[in-house]
């Protein structure tokens, strides 16, 4: 039915233990007239089945869908959709007050190369293989059949995501509807989603938990949102009674969704007013601002989304936390995050302790912070926890 690919022999280890990927070193053939996202049959270097999946060009070589002998078709592709929704229900995410999540996070439901975000009414799907790529309808057709009348578009947004030598045409566009702008839910808040000219797929959902939290610890202090994109963090810290919020982030177009989302969930001047929105790099802040913050929230774009970039990342948080921690008042509270993939916990940790060495002053850790449900990582695929935060008191 399939093509197939052919490991070497004792390659086949890590699918034993279902890992979700196939590097190239391990391949010893592959079918003639086999093209980047056709769906293949994995085989060990005697014949025998092991798994079915997207083929890619680069060293990533097989990206797996399912370690059965089974047809990829629109059965199977209903059938991840519903096992992704039914584990969002389990763990309480969808609900009245929230209907903004991850319904698909990739290899963390066994859909490896699929991101579909849920806004109220719309669907958002990004590929990051081309093999999903080419399936974009037929799932998009299953996604419509699980939600039915409740999903009213889809759109799909792989412009940024897909890799660049496959020379791929249709990146982005509605798969159904045309729905321009939504107005989603997250735990009792509004927010304006701008998927059309906004990063990613237009909200980052993963922070949700972490949101909250700063509402917990908001009450009475003056908060620092620095890289607030669309304000979630302002949002969140308004409601919870902050004093004073002030969101940074060095694009005007972020600044202008934030100051619509705080008006969106603030009918109150008095609300209102506390917040004040600056278009200008994190540094310069720093630099221009004195000692005014006891909250400072870090949640920078990725500093480095490979392993070459890795050293360099590490020197940015550390000089960022630095910045951060130096400012803080006695007593403040600083939530810092990464969401580079290729920087682990402990490097991470380590460049926070870095900058809080350099800066004299004790600092405790009271909360470790991660990614929530809906970003789920399988157990097969370490490589999936990415988000990575620390709540820091400092004296």
């Amino acid at each position: 039915m399939y093509k197939t690919i052919r490991l070497h022999k004792g390659k086949d280890k890590s699918i034993q233990r279902f890992h979700p990927w196939i590097f190239s070193g391990a391949i010893s053939h592959i079918a003639p007239d086999t093209h980047e996202g056709d769906i293949v049959r994995i085989e060990d270097h005697e014949g025998h089945f092991l798994a079915v999946g997207h083929y890619q060009i680069g060293s990533i070589a097989v990206r797996i869908l399912s370690f059965n002998d089974i047809e990829i078709n629109d059965n199977f592709w209903l059938e991840k959709l519903e096992n992704a929704l039914n584990s969002r229900k389990a763990a309480g995410i969808v609900r009245n007050d929230n209907n903004t999540y991850r319904l698909v996070h990739g290899e963390g439901d066994e859909l490896p190369g699929l991101i579909i975000d849920i806004y109220d009414n719309a669907a958002i799907m990004q590929a990051h293989s081309v093999g999903m790529h080419l399936c974009r309808k037929e799932i998009a057709r299953q996604l419509k059949t699980l939600y039915g009348d409740s999903l009213d578009s889809i759109y799909y947004k792989s412009e940024t995501t897909l890799p660049y030598k496959a020379n791929l045409n249709e990146e982005k566009g509605f798969l159904l509807g045309r729905a321009a702008d939504v107005t989603a839910t997250e735990n009792g808040l509004k927010f304006h989603i701008d998927w059309l000219k906004g990063q990613k797929t237009g909200f980052f959902v993963d922070q949700r938990d972490n949101r909250k939290l700063v509402e917990q610890y908001a009450k009475g202090r003056k908060v620092l949102n620095m890289f607030c994109y669309t304000g979630g963090f302002s949002v969140y810290a308004i409601r919870g009674g902050a004093s004073l919020v002030h969101s940074v982030d060095s694009s005007e177009r972020a600044i202008e969704m934030t100051d619509k989302n705080v008006e969106l969930n603030f009918a109150l001047a008095a609300d209102r007013d506390k917040h004040h929105s600056y278009a200008t790099d994190a540094f310069k802040y720093f630099g221009e601002t004195d000692n005014t913050y006891d909250m400072i929230i870090l949640d920078p774009p990725a500093f480095a989304k490979h392993k070459d970039a890795l050293r360099n990342a590490i020197k940015g948080y550390t000089r960022l936390n630095a910045k951060a921690i130096q400012k803080i008042k006695p007593g403040g509270i600083l939530f810092t995050f990464s969401c580079s993939q290729a920087v682990s916990k402990e490097q991470f940790r380590l460049a926070v302790f870095t900058a809080a060495a350099q800066s004299h002053r004790f600092v405790r850790i009271l909360h470790q912070l991660h990614q929530p449900a809906d970003h789920p990582i399988n157990i097969f695929h370490p490589e999936g926890e990415y988000l990575k935060g620390l709540v820091l008191y400092v004296e």
